[in-house]
């Protein structure tokens, strides 16, 4: 592997390097789709007239492209080279996006958040997959921290925006997404095509990936992403801002703001990747967010206000800011570069997927086996917060112990 350098002598990273800049705007891009609208999930049931059970799939058909997909895209990627991979995905994202504003049915939105969500399949994918392309060592540590950090940044941002936005016109977030058009521009005329790839045939491609996908430590890593991502999309994504809405009263901008909490914690941590990487180790720290992130589903489940709802979830962008860049470094320095988008489409497919099943599983519950969906959801941030704290707990005193 080449490591890409275009940047200041002796910078950690890369300041001077446009690469970097399309690696992060691509990332931003990448998780757009659900941060920006689910502050406005209570405004659609008004405008469009559905129930709860049914505005759940306006995450769920954006997300599940990406379970099927982005497992191809990886693959893709690896074969004819990233840029030709990531280029498109950034215009299919921004149109399909941009045409929902237009729409004058719920069917109408689902349709184009499904084509919206074939773009975003391997958006995130391909960054991190590029990261892993250009730098090594600890400079690919502190990219890698950086990513996740700016990542964190624009999720906490998102809430806000979408809120605003929504306040002026319910469509408006949506034509926001058009900036994916504008970053697939400057990616045409600017990002690199990484050095150093010799494509192997596609038989031993998938031989190669296989025995991979079937080591115990890859089974955990996977198995840890969808219980990320499940619970973030289904508890804190999807039934948080409906609970908020009844129960708190509270509009579009106010559940964004509460949400940011997430985002906003989780840009700290993860800026601060390369010494945690240092202070312990990548199982370690995954461990260590299982732990916070169930502390936090208890502490939202009892909080008296709003205000301390966005305290307690400040811990679950904690969790959140330690589990994904230890993720993803264990992922892109498991494989050679042949295999590294391959892998970061296995780890994006289980991803989409736990974001798939989380909201409507939590949106079902809740609303069939409950008198309330707002009863069901304060029922369910007690079970999974019980849960993942007690797993993190024994898994990182294990890991200790040993």
């Amino acid at each position: 592997m080449a490591e890409y350098t275009d940047g200041p002598e002796g910078s950690t990273v890369p300041w001077g390097s446009t690469a970097l800049y399309l690696i992060l705007a691509s990332s931003l891009i990448g998780i757009m789709g659900v941060s920006l609208i689910s502050p406005i999930l209570p405004a659609l049931r008004a405008v469009f007239g559905v129930a709860d059970s049914r505005i759940g799939l306006v995450i769920t058909v954006y997300t599940l492209p990406g379970v099927f997909l982005t497992p191809f895209v990886g693959l893709i990627a690896d074969r004819i080279g990233r840029r030709r991979a990531i280029i498109p995905l950034l215009f299919v994202f921004g149109i399909g996006g941009t045409g929902i504003a237009f729409a004058r049915s719920f069917e109408g939105v689902l349709i184009l958040r499904f084509l919206q969500g074939i773009g975003a399949s391997g958006l995130v994918t391909l960054a991190v997959t590029l990261i892993g392309d250009f730098y090594d060592g600890a400079r690919q540590n502190a990219v890698m921290g950086l990513n996740s950090s700016t990542v964190g940044t624009g999720a906490a941002l998102y809430p806000l925006i979408g809120g605003a936005l929504a306040g002026i016109r319910w469509n408006f977030p949506f034509v926001f997404f058009g900036t994916g058009v504008l970053i697939g521009l400057v990616a045409v005329a600017a990002l690199p095509e990484p050095d150093g790839r010799e494509p192997s045939d596609v038989r031993t491609y998938l031989s190669g990936l296989g025995s991979v996908l079937r080591h115990p430590k890859a089974l955990a890593i996977f198995g840890a992403i969808f219980v990320v991502f499940f619970v973030f999309y289904g508890a804190v994504q999807t039934a948080l801002p409906l609970l908020l809405s009844d129960e708190f009263g509270l509009s579009s901008g106010q559940i964004g703001l509460t949400i940011a909490a997430v985002a906003a914690a989780s840009a700290v941590v993860s800026s601060q990747y390369g010494r945690l990487s240092a202070w312990r180790s990548a199982p370690e720290l995954i461990a260590l967010g299982f732990v916070a992130y169930g502390a936090s589903l208890l502490g939202v489940r009892v909080a008296p206000s709003p205000f301390w709802v966005g305290i307690s979830l400040l811990a679950f962008g904690v969790g959140f800011g330690l589990m994904m860049p230890s993720i993803d470094t264990t992922i892109v320095t498991a494989v050679s570069g042949q295999l590294r988008a391959g892998m970061m489409g296995m780890r994006t497919s289980v991803l989409r997927l736990g974001q798939t099943l989380g909201p409507i599983s939590f949106t079902y519950v809740a609303g069939v086996a409950f008198v309330t969906p707002t009863q069901g959801y304060r029922f369910l941030l007690v079970a999974c917060g019980s849960a993942i704290l007690l797993i993190g707990v024994v898994v990182y005193a294990a890991l200790r112990g040993r």
